[in-house]
C-alpha cells in the first residue's frame, strides 16, 4: 500500500492568474499604452514638423470613428474566444491558422517595436530633466536601462499589482493634463482660437503619414481580450475597457493637441516642430511660456512617468502574446507558463525582455537618435504593424461569423466588420504609399528605414505561414490546437486520445 505525497503549488503553470482584474485595471493597460501627455507632449510635438501638419486632431477623430466601427465585431468575436493572443486567435479562427500564425509573428514585432521605442523616449527626456535642472549630464541609455530593469521586475508581478501602478500614474497624468489646455485655450495665439486643425486642408498632402501617428497613438485600445483570461465579468469588462478606452483617449489627444497647436499658433506650429525637432518640439516651451515654468517641469516629470506607464503596459501585453503561442506550441513549449504565485508569463516577459536590452546595447553603442531613430521610426512602425492586425481581424470577423451567427447580430458581426475593413484598407494604402514622409524623409528621398520596416513585417507574416504549414505536417495535433487558447491543452489530449486507446 502506498500513499501519495500532498502535492505543493508549482512554480510554473499553463494558465494565466483569473478574476484579478475589473474594468478600471483593464482600462488602465488601454488607456496607459497610449496616454494622453506622451502622445501630445512627445509624438505629435516631433510629427507637427517631421509630418509638416497640424491636422492631428481631425486624423485623430476619423481614425477613432473607424477604430469605434470596427470594435463592434472585435468586442462580439471577444465574447466567443478568449485568449491572451487577441489578435492572433481571432485571425485563426477566422481566416485560418497559418495565417493567424503569422499575424501573430507579426504582433510580436510591432509590440516590441512599439515597446522598445519608449525607452528612447524615457531616455532622452529624463536627460534633459536632470541637465536643465540639476545640472547633471547623463547619457540617455543609462537612463534607458534604469526603466528597463524597473519593467523586468514589475513584468514578473502580479498582473494587478501591475494595473494599479498604472492606474496612480495615469491618473495624476489626465489632471495635468486638463490643467494644461485650459493654460493653452485662455492664452491662444492671436488672442482668437483657431479651428484651422479641424480642417481637411489642414491635412492635405500628409494625410497618410498624419493616419500613421493617429493609428499609433490609438494602441492599446485593443488591449482588453489581452487580459480577459485575467478579467473578472469577461464580457462586460472587454466590451467596457475597449469603448471607453477609445472614447477617452480621442477626447484628450483631439483636445490637447488643437489647445497647444492654438497656443503656438497654427502658422507657426510646423514651423517651430522643424526648428525644435532636436529639443523634442514646441509643446513643452510654449507651455513654460504661457503657464509658467512650473507647468513645463510638471509635464516633463509627468511625460517620463506616462511613458514609463506605457512601456510597462506594452511589456505586458507582448508578454502575453508569447505566452499565448508557447502554450499552444507556436513556440516553445516554456514560453506558454506563469509563474503559480503571480500568474504572470514569466517565459514571454524575460523574452521580451532580453530583445530590449539587445536593442538597447546596439542603439548606444551606434550612438543613434533616441528620439528620432529609437521612439519615433520604432514606435510609428509599430504601430503601421497594429494597423495590419485590426484589418486582418476585421476581415476575420466576417469569415469567422458566416460559419455560425453565434445569436450576434448583423450589425456586429458582419455590416460594422465589413465597413471597417474597407476603411482600414485605405488607411493602409494612404500610410504605405507614404511611408517615408511618416519617417520623415522628403518625397523621393532613399534610405533603407523606408522599405526595411514594412519589407520586416512581409517577412515574418511569410515565416508565419511556413511555420504553420511545417506544424501541419510534422504535429497534426499541435497545429489543430492552434487559436484556440486555455482549451488548447484538452484539444491536444483529446486528438491524441484514439491513439492511445488503439495501442492499450
Amino acid at each position: 500500500m502506498s500513499a501519495t505525497a500532498p502535492s505543493r503549488p508549482s512554480v510554473v503553470s499553463q494558465a494565466l492568474a483569473r478574476d484579478r482584474l475589473g474594468v478600471p485595471s483593464v482600462i488602465m493597460f488601454a488607456l496607459t499604452a497610449a496616454a494622453p501627455l506622451m502622445v501630445v507632449g512627445a509624438l505629435v510635438s516631433s510629427a507637427w514638423g517631421w509630418v509638416g501638419t497640424t491636422g492631428f486632431p481631425l486624423a485623430f477623430v476619423i481614425i477613432a470613428v473607424v477604430l469605434a466601427v470596427f470594435s463592434f465585431g472585435y468586442v462580439a468575436m471577444s465574447r466567443h474566444i478568449t485568449n491572451a493572443g487577441a489578435f492572433y486567435s481571432y485571425i485563426s479562427q477566422g481566416l485560418g491558422r497559418p495565417l493567424g500564425v503569422a499575424g501573430a509573428l507579426v504582433a510580436l514585432l510591432a509590440y516590441n517595436l512599439l515597446q522598445i521605442g519608449l525607452y528612447g523616449a524615457f531616455g532622452f527626456y529624463a536627460s534633459l530633466i536632470l541637465a536643465e535642472k540639476a545640472d547633471v549630464d547623463v547619457k540617455w541609455w543609462i537612463l534607458a536601462l534604469a526603466l528597463w530593469l524597473v519593467v523586468a521586475v514589475l513584468g514578473l508581478l502580479r498582473v494587478d499589482v501591475n494595473s494599479k501602478v498604472l492606474m496612480i500614474l495615469l491618473g495624476a497624468e489626465l489632471i495635468v493634463v486638463t490643467i494644461f489646455d485650459v493654460i493653452f485655450f485662455s492664452n491662444p495665439d492671436g488672442g482668437s482660437i483657431s479651428f484651422e486643425p479641424w480642417t481637411w486642408g489642414a491635412l492635405s498632402g500628409a494625410a497618410g503619414p498624419a493616419f500613421a501617428v493617429a493609428v499609433t497613438a490609438f494602441v492599446g485600445f485593443e488591449a482588453a481580450p489581452v487580459f480577459a483570461e485575467e478579467a473578472r465579468s469577461k464580457n462586460r469588462t472587454v466590451a467596457a475597457a475597449t469603448f471607453l478606452g477609445l472614447g477617452v483617449m480621442v477626447f484628450s489627444y483631439a483636445i490637447t493637441s488643437w489647445a497647444a497647436a492654438a497656443s503656438i499658433g497654427v502658422d507657426k506650429t510646423v514651423p517651430a516642430a522643424q526648428e525644435m525637432a532636436a529639443s523634442g518640439g514646441p509643446f513643452f516651451p510654449t507651455l513654460a511660456e504661457k503657464g509658467g515654468a512650473w507647468a513645463a517641469d510638471a509635464g516633463l516629470i509627468l511625460l517620463t512617468t506616462s511613458i514609463a506607464a506605457a512601456a510597462l503596459s506594452y511589456h505586458n501585453t507582448t508578454a502575453r502574446y508569447a505566452f499565448a503561442l508557447g502554450r499552444e506550441r507556436v513556440l516553445p513549449a516554456f514560453f506558454g507558463r506563469t509563474r503559480a504565485r503571480s500568474g504572470a508569463p514569466a517565459s514571454g516577459s524575460l523574452f521580451q525582455t532580453v530583445i530590449a536590452l539587445a536593442v538597447l546595447v546596439v542603439f548606444a553603442v551606434q550612438g543613434w537618435d533616441p528620439l528620432l531613430n529609437l521612439f519615433f521610426w520604432l514606435g510609428t512602425s509599430g504601430g503601421v504593424g497594429v494597423l495590419f492586425l485590426v484589418t486582418a481581424t476585421s476581415l476575420s470577423v466576417i469569415f469567422y461569423f458566416a460559419k455560425d451567427a453565434r445569436g450576434e447580430g448583423a450589425w456586429s458581426r458582419l455590416l460594422a466588420p465589413i465597413l471597417a475593413t474597407i476603411a482600414l484598407g485605405y488607411i493602409i494604402w494612404l500610410v504605405v504609399d507614404n511611408f517615408g514622409g511618416l519617417l520623415g524623409f522628403a518625397p523621393g528621398t532613399e534610405n533603407a528605414a523606408v522599405w526595411a520596416f514594412p519589407a520586416a513585417y512581409g517577412a515574418v507574416a511569410v515565416i508565419g505561414v511556413i511555420w504553420a504549414l511545417i506544424l501541419r505536417a510534422v504535429n497534426r495535433s499541435d497545429y489543430d490546437a492552434i487559436g484556440l487558447g486555455a482549451k488548447a491543452n484538452t484539444a491536444r489530449i483529446e486528438a491524441q486520445a484514439p491513439f492511445a486507446d488503439s495501442r492499450s
